[in-house]
This record gives C-alpha cells, sequence and structure tokens, in this order.
C-alpha cells in the first residue's frame, strides 16, 4: 500500500511538472518562428502585416471614391508651391497643389492639397476640385450670357461675353478655368494681386453671379420671349432668341 501511494504520488506530481510546461512550450515555440527575438517575433510579424494590409486597402479604397462613373474631365494643374522646415539633421519638404477640373460643357470646380510629395498632393488637390464643382450657365455653349465682376480679398477680376472668334482673353490661373468650363470666347481682366489661389477664388465669385435668361423668366413668371422682347425688339426676333436658348 505504502508503494503504491508513492508512485500515485509520482504520478501526481509528474502531471503538475507537464501542466506547468505546457506554457513555457508556447513562448519557446513563438521565439522559434520569431527568429529567436526575445518578446515573440511572431507577434510582431503579424501586427506589421495587418498594419500595412489595412493602409493598401484604404488607400486603394480611396481611388475607387473618387471615381466619375466614366465621364472625362478636363484636369489643369494652376500652381505647385514649395516650402520647407528646417528640423534636426535637414530640412523638409512639403508641397501644395492647386488644380481646376472641369468637364468643358459648363461644369468646373478647383481645390488645393497639400503633401511630402508632388503626386500625392496633385491627387488630393484633384479629388477636392471634383467635390467642389459648381454650374455655370453658358451662351450657345461657347460663352458667358453677361459681364460680370468678382472679388475674393485683394484679388479683383473683370468678364466680359465675347463675339464668336474672340477666343480666350485670360491669362495664367483664369484661362485654365476657362478652358475647363468650357468657354471658347470670353475676355478678363485682373485688377489687385497675381495670386493664383485668390485670382481662382475671385474668378469663381464672377462664375457663381451669371444668370441665364431661362432662370431669369421662370423667377419672374414670365416667358424668356418677353424678356429679350424689351428695348424695341422685334417680337418674332425675341422668339427666335429665346428658342435658341439652350441653357
Amino acid at each position: 500500500m505504502m508503494a503504491d501511494e508513492a508512485n500515485g504520488a509520482t504520478g501526481a506530481e509528474t502531471e503538475f511538472v507537464a501542466a506547468d510546461a505546457a506554457p513555457g512550450a508556447a513562448p519557446d515555440g513563438a521565439r522559434g518562428r520569431g527568429r529567436g527575438r526575445p518578446g515573440g517575433g511572431g507577434n510582431d510579424r503579424d501586427r506589421g502585416g495587418r498594419g500595412r494590409g489595412g493602409n493598401d486597402r484604404d488607400r486603394r479604397g480611396g481611388r475607387g471614391g473618387d471615381d466619375d462613373g466614366g465621364e472625362e474631365l478636363i484636369e489643369k494643374l494652376v500652381h505647385i508651391n514649395r516650402v520647407s522646415k528646417t528640423v534636426k539633421g535637414g530640412k523638409r519638404f512639403g508641397f501644395a497643389a492647386l488644380v481646376v477640373v472641369g468637364d468643358g460643357k459648363g461644369r468646373v470646380g478647383f481645390g488645393h492639397g497639400k503633401a511630402r510629395e508632388v503626386p500625392e498632393a496633385i491627387t488630393k488637390a484633384t479629388a477636392a476640385a471634383k467635390k467642389k464643382m459648381i454650374r455655370v450657365p453658358l451662351k450657345d455653349g461657347r460663352t458667358l450670357h453677361h459681364d460680370g465682376k468678382g472679388r475674393f480679398g485683394a484679388g479683383k477680376v473683370n468678364v466680359r461675353s465675347a463675339p464668336a472668334g474672340t477666343g480666350i482673353i485670360a491669362g495664367g490661373p483664369m484661362r485654365a478655368v476657362f478652358e475647363s468650363l468650357g468657354v471658347a470666347d470670353v475676355v478678363t481682366k485682373s485688377v489687385g494681386t497675381s495670386n493664383p489661389y485668390n485670382m481662382i477664388r475671385a474668378t469663381f465669385d464672377a462664375l457663381g453671379e451669371q444668370t441665364s435668361p431661362k432662370s431669369v423668366a421662370q423667377r419672374r413668371g414670365k416667358k424668356v420671349a418677353d424678356l429679350l422682347g424689351r428695348g424695341g425688339a422685334n417680337v418674332a426676333e425675341a422668339e427666335a432668341a429665346a428658342d435658341a436658348i439652350t441653357e
């Protein structure tokens, strides 16, 4: 009996030792998978893999979200500004891009983006421009319906409609806006500043005030021919001109 009890005690101690050794086996295996680094390199590799995969998916999803359903847009890079920050060990450069986007059929928008690299800054600016596109009524699909003025800060611009064959009389950032908008004949003048950001915003301020005879007639409860017939114009000519207005 004494021998049996001794053997039972020895078996129990053997079971306890095996149970205590089991938790210790996992770190040894983890260190083996982690190439002998303490703390379990396998877990670090798993965390790094998950982090990289998530970022790649987020970037791909961001690019897919900017898709316009197959619509072709005119993208024009207006200005790139480079800034530098002096840090310990050298300089850190950043870039800011100003982009104008339009469909050439009366819709246009602008946006700006900042990043450490130029392509990424342009991508951000393009995405911002697509979200802020506005519609501008055009006369005969080639020029503005009437003259206008826009202002932003110290920038002031004047825009005027022009007959066919005039072309785009504009410079710098304003030319990019009208080319993306689809305007073929316009005369513009910028006064007060040459800052491209202020010029773009002033131009959009002027475009935002553009109205068409059709919208004015609807707002006043009249016919387009009644508005165009004022000033001694023939009624038949006014009706013909009203029918020719598409916007």
